[in-house]
């Protein structure tokens, strides 16, 4: 969960060295396809999983990175765009429900609509009057996230690598594209990238991308998946930590009590069957 909240300094920090966020999301992409080369070895899926291996990738591996990066790209404040990811959660259950016609509980309609009142009461902090844009973008990151965890369900039996390394692979190329016609001059914004931006965007591909997500499938040969879901609560918690230690922000009142709100709501879906 370290891992995992550390990935919203370690952008901006990469955006303030100026690196197009488009790219960046491609070369993050990139990479991990890179690394994973040697453990997919190539394999193609079974055609039954084409569908939804395709949705999945454009949704997790192209949707939520680049719409983190562009909401941190347009938000001078880190930490909203951290609790706003919580929200992937409540979108990835009306999701559910809506796309697989899935039944939602009495309970996590009361805990859905505490969430989004959480988030409510954070957009009334007067220092995001110039962050609306990031907080759309936000918005849209978590939607995907949630719409991804839909797609997931059905590739459960996929190997882990091959599952990674498509993403990877269909990020990467998808985000290339639209970074050439949206950003221009990528050959040059890739060449002038400098050493600690590549170390930066390193740390996501590989301490993120990869090492934070091997180890919760490692936890899951031991434990299920309802003892493990609510520990992602913790992660925008050590977010806002290291934001406050690389960045010095300092949480509001209105942040901090919408904060409380949003990661209880969302702590107690991850717990309700």
């Amino acid at each position: 969960m370290i891992a995992h909240g550390s990935a919203f300094p370690v952008a901006k920090l990469a955006l303030n060295n100026s690196v197009p966020p488009i790219l960046m999301a491609s070369l993050r992409m990139g990479l991990v396809f890179v690394i994973l080369i040697p453990f997919w070895r190539f394999k193609i899926p079974e055609k039954k999983y084409l569908k939804s291996l395709i949705a999945f990738s454009i949704s997790m591996g192209v949707l939520v990175y680049v719409f983190m990066n562009l909401s941190l790209y347009y938000s001078s404040i880190i930490s909203p765009i951290i609790l706003g990811s919580q929200l992937a959660i409540p979108f990835g259950i009306l999701a559910s429900a809506i796309m697989l016609g899935e039944n939602i509980s009495s309970k996590k309609w009361l805990l859905i609509f505490s969430a989004f009142i959480g988030i409510l009461i954070i957009f009334f902090d007067p220092k995001l009057a110039n962050n609306f844009l990031g907080l759309f973008f936000a918005s849209l990151m978590a939607l995907s996230f949630g719409l991804s965890q839909v797609y997931s369900r059905e590739l459960r039996n996929l190997d882990v690598s091959l599952l990674n390394a498509f993403v990877g692979l269909i990020g990467f190329l998808v985000l290339l594209i639209i970074s050439f016609l949206i950003e221009k001059n990528t050959l040059t914004n890739i060449v002038s990238i400098n050493l600690d931006s590549w170390f930066l965007i390193s740390y996501q591909a590989i301490v993120v991308s990869l090492g934070a997500h091997l180890l919760m499938f490692y936890l899951y040969k031991f434990y299920t998946v309802g003892k493990i879901f609510p520990f992602y609560s913790l992660f925008p918690i050590f977010g806002i930590i290291l934001t406050f230690l690389v960045f010095g922000e300092i949480p509001t009142l209105l942040f901090i009590l919408g904060g409380i709100i949003v990661i209880t709501s969302v702590f107690f879906l991850h717990k309700i069957k």
